[in-house]
């Protein structure tokens, strides 16, 4: 059974930083590109960071680039998405997806999403 479990989100102050992790299992992990995404209310879910099988090629959104740090470890089938400079825009439910092939940014591209964790960034 293909699982995507993702953890570590939750309520920050701005300036704060926080680190997510995604579990995966069910899979290949290593044959497949992961990719965070994050949907805040009344908005359409986006991509915020996507990271190749490889781990040689990532790709970050203009508004977390220099913030925002995706890494995977193969060997526990996980990534994270290390966030720092919190901002309340940053606020939204974040997603880990994966697919088989390069990261793409369009989310109907993906095989497998979690169930997503809640971010809040709030003073």
């Amino acid at each position: 059974q293909v699982q995507l479990v993702e953890s570590g989100g939750g309520l920050v102050q701005p300036g704060g930083s926080l680190r997510l992790s995604c579990a995966a299992s069910g899979f290949t992990f290593d044959a497949y590109a992961v990719g965070w995404f994050r949907q805040a209310p009344g908005k359409e879910r986006e991509r915020v960071s996507c990271l190749s099988s490889s781990g040689r090629i990532t790709v970050y959104e203009d508004s977390v680039k220099g913030r925002f740090t995706i890494s995977r470890d193969n060997a526990k089938n996980t990534v994270y998405l290390q966030m720092n400079s919190l901002n309340p825009e940053d606020t939204a439910v974040y997603y880990c997806a994966a697919r088989i092939g390069y990261c793409q940014v369009v989310t109907g591209a993906y095989d497998y999403w979690g169930q997503g964790t809640q971010v809040t960034v709030s003073s």
